[in-house]
């Protein structure tokens, strides 16, 4: 469902507004099980009202970016609209439930982030090695400074290096068959790509 599409119908009157921290949970509670029971639109619409600038402050001051900032209010608030009939009042407020499925999400979205870095570092690499080449035909692990720089990295970067590129191994197979956390590759894999670029660079 697209959060801009939802359409409030109806307002929900003064007297039926939170005046306490007491209240206000368990008016938002009723508002997160009536999403989850009937699909409620207008519950939704207030659960949004209510918690998008809070969760709005807390991306800003986690992603320091305006725009992914307005993505987790957007997928957390989803999130939410999808998710409602998971709620179990039993385990705790629809507070700390919402608040769970933000903070879950701003990982994900930190882990892409991070996924991303590297990516971006692994693609401006190859402009480096199109320089040295005469042609897109020419593996680039024939080429005699790539060899001569990958001569000069740590083993275990090498290793990860000759395994994505030349084994055409995935971080997470080459994380199996080292028998490695994937963590460890993906910095690994930073470090290498970090220190080619340098060595490229210097030339």
């Amino acid at each position: 469902m697209h959060i801009q599409q939802v359409e409030v119908v109806t307002r929900v009157s003064i007297a039926d507004r939170p005046n306490s921290d007491k209240d206000s949970s368990v008016q938002i509670d009723s508002w997160l099980r009536k999403v989850g029971e009937t699909q409620d639109k207008v519950a939704f619409a207030e659960l949004f009202k209510w918690f998008a600038p809070k969760i709005k402050m807390y991306g800003l001051k986690r992603f320091n970016d305006q725009s992914l900032a307005m993505d987790l209010v957007q997928e957390t608030m989803t999130l939410v609209w999808r998710k409602a009939t998971l709620f179990n009042r039993s385990k705790g407020n629809a507070s700390g439930w919402i608040f769970t499925v933000m903070r879950n999400h701003s990982f994900d979205m930190l882990r892409k982030i991070q996924t991303n870095k590297e990516d971006t570092i692994s693609e401006d690499l190859w402009p480096l090695y199109d320089k040295q080449v005469e042609t897109n035909s020419v593996d680039f692990l024939e080429n005699k400074n790539l060899e001569k720089a990958l001569m000069l990295l740590p083993l275990p970067q090498r290793i990860v290096i000759e395994g994505l590129y030349v084994q055409g191994l995935t971080q997470q197979e080459l994380s199996e068959q080292l028998a490695e956390p994937i963590g460890t590759i993906k910095s690994r894999l930073r470090l290498a790509l970090t220190k080619l670029r340098q060595e490229y660079e210097h030339e």
